[in-house]
C-alpha cells in the first residue's frame, strides 16, 4: 500500500474530528451559547447540510485547479472556519463559522478520496480508499473523545483550536509529501450532477443517505441518549466516544479488505441488518454502561462497514465518471448527517433521547432495501437489460467484485 495515502488520512482525520467533536461537548456548548441542546445540535445540521449543498457547486467552480493546491486550498479555509467557531461569542457567529468550515470540507474530502484510487493500482482500490476513510473513523476514536475531554476539564473552544491545529498539519503533510495527482476533466455543475440520471448511481446513493440519517440521528444526541450510562460523566461519555471511534476504525479497515474477497452485497446486508438489530435495542442496551459500550461497538463496526462497499460499489459502475459519483457519494452521506440533525431533533421531543435509536431502525431498514434494490439494477444492466440511460463502461476488475 502507497504510504503516502495517509497523508490524506490525516485531512479526513481533521475533518472527521470536526464533524464528531460537537456531540461530546454539546451540553457546554448550548451553555455556552446560551440555547438549549436541540438548538446546539444544529450546528451539526448546518455544518452538514452546508457541505452538501456546495460540494458539487465548489467542485465544478475549482475543476481545472491542480489537486495538491485545491486541498491545500480547502484545508485552509476549513482551518479559518473553526477559528471562528473558537472565538464566537453567539450562536449566530458560531453558524457562520460552521458555514466556512463546511466549505472548505466540502472541496478536501471528495478530492482526497479520488486522489486515493489513483494512487494505487485498480485491484487495491478497496483498501486505498478505507485507509483515506479511516481518517473518519480514527476521528471518531482520538479526536472526537480527545475533545471532549477537553472540553470537560477545560472549556469547549479550547477543542474547537485543536481541530484548527489538525487542519494545519494536514495542510503541511500534504504540502511535503503528497505526489502531483491528475486532474479530471473540467465539467460544469450540470455535468456533475449528470451520474443522477443513471439508475444504479441514484439508488447506491439512496443507500448512503439513508444508512447516514439512521447512524447519525443518535450520534448528534449521543450525550443525551446515553446519559443513563454515562450519569452526566464527561469521562464516561469519552469512554463510550473512544470504544465507538475505536470499534469504527476497525470496522473501516476490515471492510476494505471484505469488500476486496468478498463483494459489495455481502459486506452492506450484514453490516446493516446488524445497525437495524443494534439499534433497535438501543432503548434498553444503553441504560447501562456495559450494555451502551456493546451497542457503541457494534454501532462503530458495523456502521463504518457501510461506507467502503458504498464508495467501491459506485467506483465500479461509473467507470470513468468515478470522480463524480464520489463527490454525490460525500455530497448524499453529509446531506443525511444534517436530516439526521434535524431529525434527532424532533425525536428529542416526540419520543425521549433514549428511544432516538427506533427512529433510526427505520431509516437503516429502508437503507438495506435500497442497498439489494440497488445490487439487483446493477446485475440487470450488466446482463443487457435496459434500467437507465447508458454510463461509463464497468471495468471487469471491479464488476466481479459486485456479488
Amino acid at each position: 500500500m502507497n504510504p503516502r495515502l495517509f497523508v490524506l488520512t490525516s485531512a479526513t482525520f481533521a475533518i472527521g474530528t470536526d464533524g464528531f467533536l460537537i456531540a461530546g461537548i454539546l451540553p457546554d456548548i448550548a451553555h455556552s451559547l446560551d440555547v438549549s441542546p436541540s438548538v446546539a445540535g444544529q450546528l451539526v445540521t448546518f455544518f452538514a447540510l452546508a457541505y452538501a449543498l456546495l460540494s458539487p457547486v465548489l467542485a465544478a467552480a475549482t475543476a481545472s485547479w491542480p489537486r495538491r493546491r485545491l486541498l491545500l486550498t480547502g484545508l485552509a479555509v476549513f482551518t479559518l472556519g473553526n477559528v471562528i467557531v473558537a472565538v464566537a461569542p453567539t450562536y449566530g457567529i458560531a453558524l457562520t463559522g460552521r458555514l466556512v468550515a463546511a466549505a472548505g470540507a466540502a472541496v478536501v474530502t471528495p478530492v482526497a478520496t479520488v486522489a486515493a484510487t489513483a494512487l494505487v493500482p485498480p485491484e487495491q482500490r478497496g483498501r486505498a480508499l478505507a485507509v483515506v476513510v479511516a481518517g473518519l473513523s480514527a476521528a471518531t476514536a482520538l479526536g472526537a473523545p480527545l475533545g471532549t475531554a477537553v472540553g470537560d476539564a477545560g472549556h469547549w473552544r479550547v477543542s474547537l483550536w485543536g481541530v484548527a491545529g489538525l487542519g494545519v498539519l494536514a495542510a503541511v503533510g500534504i504540502a511535503v509529501l503528497l505526489p502531483p495527482v491528475p486532474e479530471p476533466p473540467a465539467l460544469d455543475l450540470r455535468t456533475r450532477l449528470a451520474p443522477l440520471r443513471d439508475l444504479r448511481i441514484a439508488t447506491v446513493l439512496s443507500t448512503t443517505l439513508l444508512a447516514m440519517t439512521g447512524l447519525y440521528t443518535v450520534y448528534t444526541y449521543i450525550s443525551l441518549s446515553f446519559d443513563r450510562a454515562t450519569d452526566g460523566s464527561g469521562t464516561r461519555l469519552a469512554l463510550l466516544l473512544v470504544a465507538f471511534g475505536v470499534a469504527a476504525t476497525i470496522g473501516n479497515l476490515t471492510a476494505g479488505s471484505l469488500t476486496d474477497r468478498f463483494g459489495t452485497r455481502r459486506v452492506l446486508t450484514v453490516a446493516l441488518l446488524a445497525c437495524v438489530a443494534d439499534f433497535a435495542l438501543m432503548p434498553w442496551s444503553g441504560s447501562g454502561l456495559p450494555g451502551a459500550l456493546v451497542a457503541v461497538i457494534v454501532w462503530g463496526v458495523c456502521g463504518f462497514g457501510v461506507l467502503v462497499p458504498q464508495q467501491h460499489r459506485l467506483i465500479s459502475v461509473s467507470g470513468a465518471g468515478a470522480p463524480l459519483s464520489i463527490a454525490l457519494n460525500a455530497t448524499a452521506t453529509y446531506l443525511g448527517v444534517g436530516l439526521s440533525g434535524a431529525i434527532g431533533a424532533a425525536g428529542l421531543h416526540l419520543v425521549g433521547a433514549h428511544r432516538l435509536g427506533l427512529i433510526s431502525v427505520v431509516f437503516l431498514a429502508a437503507g438495506l432495501v435500497t442497498a439489494e434494490l440497488a445490487h439487483r439494477i446493477i446485475r440487470l444492466r450488466e446482463e443487457g437489460a435496459p434500467t437507465a440511460a447508458a454510463a461509463a463502461p464497468v471495468p471487469d476488475s471491479l464488476s466481479r467484485q459486485e456479488g
